[in-house]
């Protein structure tokens, strides 16, 4: 069904879908709904809804005949977006979200992105003056193997490009391999790792 799928430019009115292909792909990749049921959207709010409002001229979202199955979101200065979604975005999820308590060790995965909310980790790697823009790819696996994924990715860096970015830099988890497999042969590097082998971030940047 994917095989026909099509690449468009986002609409305001893309939100939920897309924020239900985070929830999918939210587990390293695997599915996330399982481990975020109390809370289907707790990664969303972080990882699609201040994209579409703030750069929806960096969003892509991938469409087939059963809806949107994958999106590409950036932004063209991560610093800026950053300082952006601090002051108009978090506030309000902090304001809905509690702090969670006590020893994170114990919290569900719910709990961990509500201290996402209140605790922000606006992690850059260097040198940021050659790779200032982010971005981030999910791609619901009905949609994986068609090539999307590479032509959403190619786009999306061909219009940072037109924007004068000089570089872009993209977080993933250090366990999806696969993730990383697909990144080296676009052309990324590692720029640095973070965190465990088993739960940290590996920072991969491509100049353009």
């Amino acid at each position: 069904m994917s095989g026909n799928a099509i690449i468009r430019p986002a609409r305001a009115s893309d939100e939920a879908a897309a924020y239900h292909v985070c929830l999918k792909t939210g587990d390293a990749g695997g599915d996330g709904e399982p481990v975020y049921r109390d809370d289907p959207d707790a990664l969303g709010r972080l990882f699609v809804g201040p994209y579409l409002a703030f750069a929806p001229e960096l969003s892509l979202m991938l469409e087939d005949a059963g809806g949107v199955c994958g999106y590409a979101l950036a932004a063209l200065d991560s610093r800026a977006f950053y300082a952006r979604y601090d002051a108009e975005w978090r506030p309000g999820l902090c304001a809905r979200y509690p702090d969670p308590q006590g020893d994170p060790s114990t919290w569900t995965r719910v709990q961990e992105a509500y201290g996402w909310y209140h605790h922000p980790d606006y992690f850059c790697p260097e040198p940021y003056d050659q790779y200032p823009s982010h971005l981030h790819i999910d791609l619901l696996p009905r949609a994986q193997g068609h090539g999307h994924g590479r032509r959403m990715m190619e786009g999306l860096m061909d219009r940072l490009r037109h924007h004068g970015s000089p570089g872009v830099h993209l977080g993933m988890w250090a366990r999806n391999e696969r993730a990383y497999a697909f990144y080296v042969r676009l052309g990324f590097h590692e720029l640095a790792r973070v965190g465990s082998p088993e739960d940290g971030s590996i920072y991969m940047g491509k100049r353009l």
